[in-house]
């Protein structure tokens, strides 16, 4: 009887964990891409974030600039994007000096953070950052205040 009893309370809790739908988490996907990546001085170069939440496009994002700046600069320069339609948030902008550049896409949107990184060069390339443009928690944290 005993042996009944736990074969039957296995048997409930495994129907009762079947029945639960689990909820998959979403997150903020932001897709960043630079064009061209090899570009010209003067020329313009449009920045692109594809922001998306899950499957939905996020068409009212807290905030979404991009930071950017000439490899081994202290000069970082962040510019709002402007929201072109169907989550993609848009900078155009053209580079008087030549080198090797990096751009972050600061993305804040459903309570979430998200910052990819992108390299791209103007002209002829220059030195890259040894860390590849990366930047340290005390090093963002810093920068955000100054903006």
């Amino acid at each position: 009887m005993k042996k009944m009893m736990i074969v039957m309370c296995v048997a409930l809790a495994l129907l009762a964990g079947c029945g639960k739908e689990e909820e998959i988490p979403k997150l903020l996907n932001v897709d960043l891409t630079v064009e061209p990546t090899k570009g010209e001085r003067d020329e313009p170069v449009t920045f692109k974030a594809k922001v998306t939440y899950g499957e939905e496009e996020v068409k009212d994002a807290d905030d979404v600039s991009f930071e950017i700046w000439l490899a081994n600069s202290e000069d970082h320069e962040k510019i709002a994007a402007t929201h072109k339609g169907n989550g993609i948030y848009e900078l155009e902008k053209s580079f008087n000096e030549e080198g090797t550049y990096y751009v972050y896409a600061h993305v804040t949107a459903r309570d979430m953070h998200n910052m990819p990184k992108k390299e791209f060069i103007i002209g002829t390339p220059s030195s890259p950052e040894e860390n590849g443009g990366s930047k340290n928690m005390d090093e963002m944290d810093h920068d955000e205040s100054d903006h």
